[in-house]
């Protein structure tokens, strides 16, 4: 190679140079996006339970509350309105404000998590979890006795088990999906490690 041609630099090696570069940038956007994409799908999911448990709760306060149950499998599946003043399932009822708590909680820890959002398992488990929690948090802000103490509205009662609502049933999946993903060792960044 000539001085002149040490001078300048050769154009490939500028190319190769310069490609490298726009490749890591636009990698870099790449990630950026995805995560963008995960958080959106995590809000999604979380908007569509809450709806869902809302005008769920809506309606069958409206028609069934005060009324014998409804029958929906026989004896075996049955909506019956009950004001449950504890946890999901009809648990711990003299701790309600501790529920409400914990609620305020759950939100919070998956508003820190969905910063770094990389995984769409991971955003439809967390969105099914916020969208629960909400759901819940609702009814506990709004509904009597109010002050963060109100009872939450539950009518899915099946026989031999728990009345619960579709929050409960949102946040159940949600952590079940958790459990299975951390099981297979998935990050909510989209890593996977292996212990």
């Amino acid at each position: 190679m000539t001085e002149a041609e040490q001078a300048i630099g050769t154009p490939d090696a500028g190319k190769a140079e310069g490609g490298a570069g726009t490749s890591a940038a636009g990698s870099g956007e790449a990630e950026a996006g995805r995560g963008k994409r995960r958080v959106g799908v995590l809000l999604v999911v979380a908007a569509l339970a809450y709806l869902i448990d809302l005008s769920s709760k809506l309606a069958v306060v409206a028609k069934l509350e005060h009324h014998a149950p409804v029958e929906v499998i026989g004896t075996w599946l049955q909506f019956e309105v009950i004001r449950n003043r504890g946890a999901a399932f009809g648990f711990g009822e003299a701790m309600t404000i501790v529920f409400t708590v914990i609620a305020v909680g759950v939100i919070v820890v998956i508003a820190r998590l969905a910063r770094k959002l990389h995984s769409l398992p991971w955003a439809i488990a967390l969105g099914l979890l916020l969208g629960g929690a909400f759901g819940n948090l609702t009814d506990r802000i709004f509904r009597a006795p109010g002050d963060f103490q109100g009872a939450v509205v539950d009518f899915i009662a099946p026989s031999h088990f728990a009345v619960f609502n579709l929050a409960d049933s949102a946040i159940v999946c949600g952590g079940f999906l958790i459990v299975i993903l951390s099981f297979r060792g998935l990050d909510p960044d989209g890593t996977v490690h292996k212990d």
